[in-house]
């Protein structure tokens, strides 16, 4: 009975362990993708800049240059769909992890209950 109790609390322990070490995975994904953005609309604001300047001058470039402008905001939209899939994802593996929890922790105290 004590082998079974311990090897129980080892579970518990490991999805302890698995439940952090998503936590850290998921926010270091999200603080990579949030960078990813911020330097995607940094890039989007240069080229429209650079259309204001070229505007100016020549309205040929200015075409080219909208239309690299236009690129960069699919970018973006891209990104953010990226962004809602993994939190998504991140939500459901939670979940997943939590329920596994509950259901380990409701062996536990079935174990005790039949040990009493």
């Amino acid at each position: 009975m004590e082998v079974a109790g311990r090897v129980i609390v080892e579970v518990v322990v490991v999805v302890v362990k698995v439940i952090i070490v998503v936590v850290i995975v998921v926010v270091k994904v999200i603080v990579g993708v949030v960078v990813v953005v911020v330097k995607v609309i940094v890039v989007v604001v240069v080229v429209k800049v650079i259309v204001v300047v070229v505007v100016v001058k020549v309205k040929v470039v200015v075409v080219v240059v909208v239309v690299k402008a236009i690129v960069e905001v699919v970018v973006v939209v891209v990104v953010v769909k990226v962004i809602v899939i993994v939190i998504v994802v991140v939500v459901v593996v939670v979940i997943v992890v939590i329920v596994a929890s509950v259901e380990a922790k409701v062996v536990i105290v079935v174990f005790f209950a039949k040990a009493y």
